[in-house]
């Protein structure tokens, strides 16, 4: 006789996210589009964590919000937790310490797991939103080497502007150009790179196109999510022989 045990209040959604307090548009790709997920997430908003006060300032300062987010989703039914900003490696320790589950905070955490992957002589690179505010202490965070060359979009007029100043409107034109003038740049100016990390979860919906002009790898936070969920939910294979897929 089969039985079910209890518990939860949301079942089927066993991936968690957490989402700064953002307006502008999320297209499928995105981490906050949930139709970019192939299966069930939930979300919750961090009240006052914001694009620029997590980007261009100290998110180590908003700890306990996100720890506090992350709980109630945990309360509510998830089994492991991601963010929707690279940046929030800098609290990994403290998240991962606080909240009873597994926590991904940051598509960086890849970074390791890649250069691992690759030839001796390649190096996995990283394309982030804002470089200059991407410092040792956001890669120390996700296990990255201090010397791990990166690449930021802050040359372009659309991506980072319109992402970090959280406009209403966004130019994905000019955000994907953006984006590919950055990964040009970094494939030109470091001819051992291997495969592209990339550390902004809105960089997803260009991954495609940065693949097909680099010819790399590109790893992102929905590769990593993808994986991550892959273990909360592991598939579930047939083995009665009776069953059409063996026959």
């Amino acid at each position: 006789m089969q039985t079910e045990t209890g518990g939860k209040t949301v079942y089927g959604a066993n991936v968690g996210i957490l989402m700064l307090e953002t307006q502008f548009p999320r297209v499928i790709g995105d981490i906050g589009n949930a139709l970019t997920w192939p299966f069930p997430v939930q979300y919750r908003v961090v009240r006052g964590a914001t694009p620029d006060s997590v980007v261009r300032n100290d998110a180590s300062q908003q700890t306990e919000l996100f720890i506090n987010a992350a709980k109630d989703l945990v309360a509510c039914g998830a089994d492991g937790i991601t963010t929707n900003c690279g940046f929030l490696a800098l609290i990994q320790k403290e998240m991962s310490e606080a909240v009873g589950v597994p926590v991904a905070t940051s598509s960086l955490m890849q970074v390791p797991w890649v250069e691992a992957l690759l030839p001796p002589e390649k190096r996995v690179g990283i394309m982030t939103i804002s470089k200059s505010t991407l410092t040792d202490k956001h890669l120390l965070g996700a296990n990255v080497a201090l010397d791990t060359p990166i690449v930021g979009t802050e040359q372009g007029n659309y991506f980072t502007d319109g992402i970090l100043n959280d406009k209403r409107s966004l130019n994905l034109d000019g955000c994907r150009e953006d984006n590919l003038a950055a990964a040009q740049q970094l494939v030109t100016d470091n001819k051992n790179i291997g495969a592209i990390v990339l550390e902004c979860t809105n960089m997803v919906p260009f991954a495609a196109d940065i693949r097909k002009l680099t010819g790399l790898p590109v790893y992102s936070i929905y590769t990593f999510v993808s994986w991550f969920q892959s273990g909360l939910v592991p598939r579930r294979f047939s083995m009665d022989l009776d069953d059409p897929v063996h026959q």
